[in-house]
Formats: structure tokens, sequence, C-alpha cells
């Protein structure tokens, strides 16, 4: 343990040091979800909240970036923050942070108070997701309680983009795109009250924040996405392209030189010294670029294509929830036999597969013949991928550096979305443009006069044209996202190494890990 500890705080981790509580476990992925879902549930809104707000195309990408930005790029520090303080107290400030965001941002009325909502958002979430991963270590002892307790925070955390586009299309539907963050307010409220009940305080670890490094992350990956955002707008000799380019390489280079510096980082990086804990990482960080782009991608090509409502849209979804769900189970169930590796080198393949299948869209695909199999297929490979992560991730890390590890898991998770999802709209981008060049003359040949006139004035081609460029656009950018899974599958196979030692601790035979002095 700690020496620097208090006897009454390391008296109060020995006592949670049980197996927990059912409805500990339901406060904690309660949060999760919230936390998780709220990065989709606006997806299917932005329609909606660009006309009542009078935002721009370029503008409306933001409404996701600016929370996912802001929530990738603090977590490491919202994790650390437990450490020090107590990560009740810290989850349930977080918790609180959240829902006063969501009401602000339901009662926003420009894009410039929406904007700032969600980015208030990422804090709360940035604050409230790592510590209630790291709650999971002091709440239930390591062996089969936690490994169930893991269970269900990856399954919810994999489902969450799905009940988010479902959850989304219905309140959108039925009853006004603010509800799609009002919604978070009673919940957070009932999570905040019970968390005081159910959950015991951690102990306090002495130390510093690094607000440098948590500065420096979070402008170095704003400027990255911007940069490849832009690309896709204005192409890659634009000097404002290239200067976020530069800017974001100066920046993470500090981020870096300061972590090594700083005597209690946000970043320790002797975690990357374990080759597991180091692929972990990794494949977290390729699975999380494919997820938000196809969600994205089958979001658009549902709606616009297929002409589903956002209610038809979010249910379209649900079976992935399901899927992975019953993945996740039965990978909790397994992983004592068998180790993480064979979960993670099968999850990735199947994941990939789904989405070279996703590939092969066209304009007269239908949801039954084109989409819902690879999607099913795709999310296989989640369940089984998020709990062997997850655990992994938390393996051989003491009790003082669990908030900071599973930050770094779920940065991971968020900035790999983000930049992934930036990516391949720039893949989309070009594509699609590129399509357009060739449907152009056709539909010049043959479109009648109003046609001809509303394209001059909009620059928007109509249908089946348009559906063709977008479709065109959104194949070419899942070849992309199935080379990011590949890529997962292969650090899977060669970089993870599943000890004996690692097993009989995922079976409960071993003895909990102590701090380090």
């Amino acid at each position: 343990m700690d020496p620097n500890a208090s006897p009454s705080n390391s008296g109060t981790e020995g006592k949670v040091r049980g197996n927990g509580s059912g409805l500990a476990l339901f406060v904690i992925a309660s949060c999760q979800l919230m936390v998780v879902l709220d990065i989709t549930i606006v997806n299917i809104a932005l329609p909606h909240i660009q006309t009542a707000l009078n935002f721009s195309t370029e503008s409306l990408s933001w409404v996701v970036n600016a929370y996912t930005l802001a929530f990738g790029g603090l977590l490491l520090l919202g994790g650390r923050t437990g450490d020090i303080l107590g990560r009740k107290r810290v989850f349930i400030f977080g918790v609180l942070l959240f829902g006063l965001a969501s009401l602000l941002g339901g009662l926003a009325q420009n894009e410039g108070q929406l904007m700032a909502a969600r980015a208030l958002q990422g804090v709360g979430g940035a604050i409230a997701s790592p510590t209630a991963l790291a709650l999971i270590t002091t709440t239930f002892r390591e062996g089969p309680a936690r490994n169930r307790a893991f269970g269900v925070f990856a399954g919810v955390s994999a489902a969450g983009g799905a009940i988010g586009l479902l959850a989304g299309g219905i309140l959108v539907e039925w009853l006004d795109w603010r509800w799609v963050l009002f919604v978070n307010v009673p919940i957070a409220i009932v999570i905040a009250v019970l968390a005081t009940k159910v959950l015991h305080e951690s102990a306090r670890h002495p130390g510093h924040f690094d607000f440098a490094g948590a500065l420096l992350s979070t402008l170095g990956m704003v400027s990255l996405v911007y940069g490849f955002i832009r690309a896709s707008q204005e192409g890659w000799r634009d000097p404002i392209t290239l200067g976020s380019f530069g800017a974001a390489v100066v920046l993470l280079t500090l981020f870096i030189l300061n972590e090594r510096r700083s005597p209690q980082p946000i970043t320790p990086l002797h975690m990357f010294a374990d080759r597991n804990r180091a692929g972990t990482y990794g494949i977290m960080l390729m699975l999380a670029c494919a997820i938000f782009g196809m969600f994205f991608f089958l979001t658009l090509f549902v709606q616009i294509v297929l002409g589903f409502s956002p209610i038809q849209a979010g249910l379209a979804f649900l079976p992935v929830s399901a899927v992975i769900a019953v993945a996740a189970a039965i990978t909790a169930k397994l992983l004592p036999k068998l180790g993480p590796k064979p979960f993670m080198v099968t999850g990735a393949l199947s994941s990939a597969a789904g989405l070279a299948w996703l590939t092969q869209i066209d304009v007269d695909s239908t949801y039954l013949g084109s989409i819902l199999g690879p999607m099913l297929l795709f999310a296989l490979g989640m369940g089984l991928q998020f709990v062997s992560l997850t655990l992994m991730a938390l393996s051989n890390v003491t009790d003082r550096e669990s908030g900071a590890a599973s930050g770094l898991l779920n940065t991971m998770q968020q900035v790999g979305g983000s930049l992934g999802l930036s990516i391949l709209v720039t893949v989309y981008g070009t594509a699609s443009r590129n399509e357009a060049k060739q449907q152009v003359p056709d539909f010049l040949s043959t479109a009648g006069p109003v046609q001809k006139a509303l394209f001059q004035r909009t620059g928007q081609l109509p249908k089946p044209w348009g559906d063709q460029v977008l479709t065109s656009g959104i194949s070419t950018a899942f070849v992309v996202a199935s080379m990011f899974t590949l890529v997962g599958a292969l650090i899977a196979l060669f970089v993870i190494q599943v000890r004996p030692s690692d097993l009989a601790r995922l079976q409960g035979n071993h003895q909990p890990t102590a701090d380090r002095t």
C-alpha cells in the first residue's frame, strides 16, 4: 500500500475489497452507459439541430467533436483526479457536471451555446467515466466477481453507441431534438443520489495535477482532428490544413516531453513498458477508429438512401446491442479458461470481416440483405474484444494507478474514435467528390430545366445521383475502416502474450496487487 496514505484511508481501501453489490454495479454501469451513449444519441438529431440553430454543414460536425475531443482529451486527468481526491466524490461531481451541461445544451439558443455545452458534457464525462471503471477495482475482488463486473461494464460500453441511436430516434420523433440532452438530467440526479448510498470511498493518494499534460494532449488532438476535417473540405495543400498538422506534431511532442519530466504525469509512460498493456491500448485505438465510422456512415445511409425515419434508424441498430451483450457475457465466462488472446484475435477478425462486407453496399442495397448481416458480424467482434481489452488494460496495475490506467484505456477509445472518424470523413469526402465528377455529366444530360436550376443554386445532386455519390463515399470509407481492425488483429496476434500468472489472476488464484512504494 501507499506509505503516504493515512491509516483511515488504508482501512477504507481494505473495507471495499469485497465482492461488491448488484446495486453498486448498477450505479457504475448506468453512469458509463449515460456517458457513452451520449456520443451517438445526437447523431440522429443533427439535421433537426442544424435547422433549429442555423448550423452550417461544417460547423455541425463539431456538435459531435466538441464532446468527444473534450471527453478523450481530459480522460487521463479525470482518472488521476479520482486517484488523488477519492473516486466516490469525484465520480459524483462528474455525474452532476454532466447533468448540468446536458441541461444547458438543451436550452441552447445558438450554435456557440450548444458547442460550449457539449464540450462541458465532455469534461463531465471525462471525470466520471474513468473513475467509474476504477471504482470496480476497489469494489470487487480480483477474480470471478471482478470479471463479471468488467463484463457488465464492457457490455454497456460497447452497446452504448447503438442504444444512443435508438434513444435518439425515439426522442427526436416523439418529442424534440432538445430531449436528447434533457434526458440526461434526471438520470444524472438518480445516479448521484444512489452513489452516495451504495459506493464506498477509495483511499486518497497524495499527488499533484498535471494540468500542462492535459492541456497539451487535448490541444494536440484537437489540432490533429481539425487538420483531417479541414483536409476533407479544402485539400491537403491548404495552409490551414498544414498548419493544423504542424501544430499537432509540436503539441503532442511537448506532451510526451512533459510526461517524461513530470514527477506525477497523467500518463505514466512506464505503463507502456508492459507489452500486453501497450498492445491492448493499440487494439482499442484501432477498434475505436472503426466503431465511430460504422455508426456515423450507416446512420447516414439508412436515413438518406433507404429513407428510414429517425426511430426506424434507431431500431435498425438495436440488434447490434443484443449481439454485443451476448458476446460480452460469453466472453466473461470463458476468459478464465481460455485467456483473453483468442477473443482479441477472433473479435478483431470478425469486425474486419463485417466492415469488408459493408464495402459492397450500393444504392440498391437493402437493410436485411446488405446491412444487418455485416453489422451483426461487426457487433460480435466488438463484444468479444471489449471485455478482454478492459481486463488486460488493468492487469498488474497498482491501486494507486488504476485510475490513470482506466483513463488511458478510455482515452484510446474516445481519441481513437475522433481521429478515426476524421480520417474516414476525409476518405469519404475524396471518394464522393470523385464520384460526383462522374455523375454530374450524366445528370445534366437527362435533367429537366427545373432540376438544372436547382442544382446550379444549391450544388446538390438530386436522387438518384446524390445517393450514388453518398454510397460511393461510404463504401470507400469502409475499406479503410476494415484496415483499422485488421491492424488490431495483427497486434493481438503478435504482441499479446498471456502468461500463466495472467490466467491465475482471472481465476482469482493469486494475491491482490499491492501499491508500489
